[in-house]
């Protein structure tokens, strides 16, 4: 007979701390060596390489290296329906890059996902995704192309807790190419209050601020109990307007209010690249600031479990929303974040 789950154990059908500066503190002199597949991986040597050169680059070097096999494979027309697709656990083929790719097309890969993050952050992200991954690392995630460079162009990558996106602009309207999913179970699925080691927490820390910030009136309207749904690309799908929009409205706030949510915005775009952060800032401004709605949620999820991890009253679960972008951080039982941000719809 099976027995009853203990408290705080949940069942996940998809998925089977510090602030900001101590985080960077901890980055080990810029360089982190990880075992990734078929070889130990020098991750600060790679982003040097990465830097050195675009993320679309080695995107057009890495589609040209592929054979007629491979590209059966992992290669699809742009307009795929595949290609818009975001989950917190997926594979977007079935092929993993460290038994389906040969050596000098893993590095490329591992340098294109190198480049699209900022370089105080893309050491930590890399060594999220190698840990994530289990017993197969980084290169137990999987890859594909659609359209072709030169044209128009996407490379994902995906697998647990991950996709990231490189279209060299190629998705007309669309920050970081579509959207994108980032997450981290650092010590076990279910991680404690104060996530230890999860490099997705400050952020958390950084919105918190935020609800310390507002007085009681403002907290009623920004305090809710249930959050959306984690339905796949669903999870991301956006209003297109103002209204109906969960928690309380930029015009609630007040001047240094509305800065503390700038610098959250900052610490949410931080692990990226320079052009992709800087792009999806415009889009969020162009959107309007004061359309954002900002909510944290105190209610329980349905096995029961407190979406405030502890009951510490720091909220775990929250959202920034806009009509034109969301950004949802999911930190209970461990950090999942829904990204997704468009250009404002024209008038």
């Amino acid at each position: 007979m099976s027995q009853p789950l203990p408290s705080r154990v949940r069942v996940c059908p998809d998925c089977d701390s510090p602030s900001r500066r101590d985080f960077l503190k901890t980055t080990a002199a810029g360089v982190v060596t990880v075992a990734a597949g078929a070889g130990l991986y020098s991750a600060g040597a790679s982003r040097a390489a990465s830097a050195a050169v675009p993320a679309e680059t080695l995107v057009a070097q890495f589609y040209k290296s592929l054979n007629g096999a491979q590209k059966k494979e992992i290669c699809f027309p742009f307009d795929h329906e595949l290609r818009s697709k975001v989950n917190n656990n997926w594979f977007i083929v079935k092929p993993r890059i460290g038994t389906f790719l040969n050596s000098d097309q893993q590095q490329m890969v591992r340098d294109i996902f190198m480049g699209l993050h900022s370089e105080e952050y893309a050491d930590r992200v890399y060594k999220q995704v190698h840990e994530d991954a289990g017993k197969a690392g980084f290169d137990g995630s999987a890859v594909a192309m659609f359209g072709e460079p030169g044209q128009k162009f996407e490379f994902v990558f995906t697998g647990r807790h991950v996709t990231r996106r490189c279209d060299g602009n190629s998705v007309e309207g669309e920050g970081f190419g579509g959207p994108i999913f980032y997450g981290h179970a650092a010590h076990g699925f279910n991680e404690k209050a104060d996530h230890p080691d999860n490099i997705y927490w400050y952020q958390a820390l950084q919105a918190n601020e935020v609800f310390k910030a507002l007085d009681g009136k403002q907290r009623k309207l920004a305090l809710l109990e249930t959050p959306r749904l984690e339905e796949e690309t669903r999870t991301v799908a956006l209003k297109g307007a103002d209204k109906g929009l969960a928690g309380i409205p930029m015009t609630e706030l007040t001047a240094d209010q509305k800065g503390l949510v700038r610098k959250v915005m900052t610490d949410l775009l931080a692990p990226f690249r320079k052009s992709d952060a800087d792009k999806a800032m415009k889009m969020i401004e162009d959107g309007g600031f004061d359309t954002l709605h900002l909510a944290f949620f105190n209610g329980k999820d349905p096995e029961g479990n407190s979406y405030d991890i502890g009951d510490d009253g720091v909220w775990d679960v929250w959202q920034i929303e806009g009509p034109n972008m969301v950004w949802y951080f999911r930190g209970e039982p461990h950090v999942h974040t829904w990204v997704h941000v468009r250009e404002p719809a024209k008038a």
